[in-house]
């Protein structure tokens, strides 16, 4: 009989797409789905700005992982791993509207009992949120390691992550 993993992973990519960084975890979350195999276990969800309605999402997950730009006090570009206290107090940090959402998301799941074993934020202070489409070029030029904290963070979780390979 083979091993069942009892894992069960969402990956929620937050942010206003339209407000220049602020839109860097959806943005990194559509790189991990165009570079890598995703197994079974893990569900990629484009959170955008919906907060609060992705309450559904929480059911039957283990492991929460949320891609998002986040407010360090650092310096533009700067990677960030949250999890444990220090998440609610980050988030609370809001940037935007979207992440008004979020705190109390979490908030709820922990009350009615919903909310992952693991819940670990993943992101980079954004530099400008501004209305723009594009990335600023210091967000830009950290995608690639925004990508990998987030392969790290799901082999951590015993996800194997697979790129997919660029051979025809």
């Amino acid at each position: 009989m083979g091993e069942v993993n009892p894992t069960r992973v969402l990956v929620l990519g937050l942010g206003n797409v339209l407000l220049q960084d602020e839109g860097l975890g959806v943005k990194a979350l559509n790189r991990l789905v165009e570079q890598y195999h995703l197994p079974d276990n893990v569900r990629m969800v484009d959170g955008g700005t919906l907060g609060m309605h992705l309450f559904s999402y929480l059911d039957g997950c283990t492991h929460l992982l949320i891609l998002d730009a986040v407010e360090t006090d650092s310096p533009p570009g700067t990677s960030a791993r949250i999890e444990g206290p220090d998440l609610e107090q980050t988030l609370s940090r809001k940037l935007s509207m979207h992440q008004a959402g979020v705190p109390e998301l979490l908030a709820v799941g922990r009350l009615v009992g919903n909310l992952p074993a693991q819940v670990v934020v993943c992101g980079l202070q954004p530099e400008t949120v501004e209305w723009g489409l594009d990335l600023s070029p210091t967000i830009a030029g950290q995608m690639d390691r925004l990508v990998d904290l987030t392969i790290e963070e799901l082999r951590r979780w015993g996800v194997p992550m697979e790129r997919i390979s660029s051979e025809a």
